[in-house]
């Protein structure tokens, strides 16, 4: 049996960043599980079922890679009862690697058998972030600069969101 990863986020929606994580993760891991999360202490813009779409149309090309829901449980657990011995999580900056280094110790905690690899994104994408994405939304010539963050799923499903603004 070959190494599962996992790769948790709320994806909310995904960006290039994002996309870029699969790709490395796909590459790095025999099987790659892509879960979008819903925690019921956090607000969405998008339904997790969205998200979970975009996150399929997404992977559609790689045949190691599956995705799931992560709802209301710890990443380590879901992790374990996946058969997964590793979590991916990017590091864009500092702040991200603070955060990161306490999850890290707090799923190995929750779940010993698990590692965490870190992965840095190359420099275009460390200003990618969804949040960022959906500040950018809704002032005149707004399409061109999201376009350039997200994929092209995503892009289209936003423009239709918000062709009558």
């Amino acid at each position: 049996m070959g190494e599962t990863a996992v790769y948790a986020g709320s994806f909310d929606p995904p960006t290039n960043g994002h996309v870029w994580m699969i790709e490395q993760g796909a590459r790095l891991f025999d099987k790659l599980i892509v879960a979008a999360a819903r925690n019921p202490e956090k607000g969405y813009t998008y339904e997790l079922d969205q998200r979970v779409g975009w996150l399929e149309e997404i992977v559609s090309k790689h045949d190691n890679v599956e995705i799931a829901s992560l709802e209301n449980e710890f990443l380590a657990h879901y992790a374990s009862r996946a058969n997964a011995r590793y979590v991916i999580r990017g590091i864009r900056n500092e702040m991200d690697y603070q955060y990161e280094r306490g999850m890290r110790y707090v799923n190995s905690d929750l779940n010993s058998h698990l590692s965490t690899v870190f992965l840095m994104p190359p420099r275009e994408l460390c200003e990618v972030s969804s949040s960022f994405v959906k500040g950018m939304i809704g002032p005149d010539g707004w399409e061109p600069v999201v376009e350039r963050y997200v994929p092209s799923c995503v892009f289209a499903d936003l423009l239709k969101e918000h062709e009558d603004e």
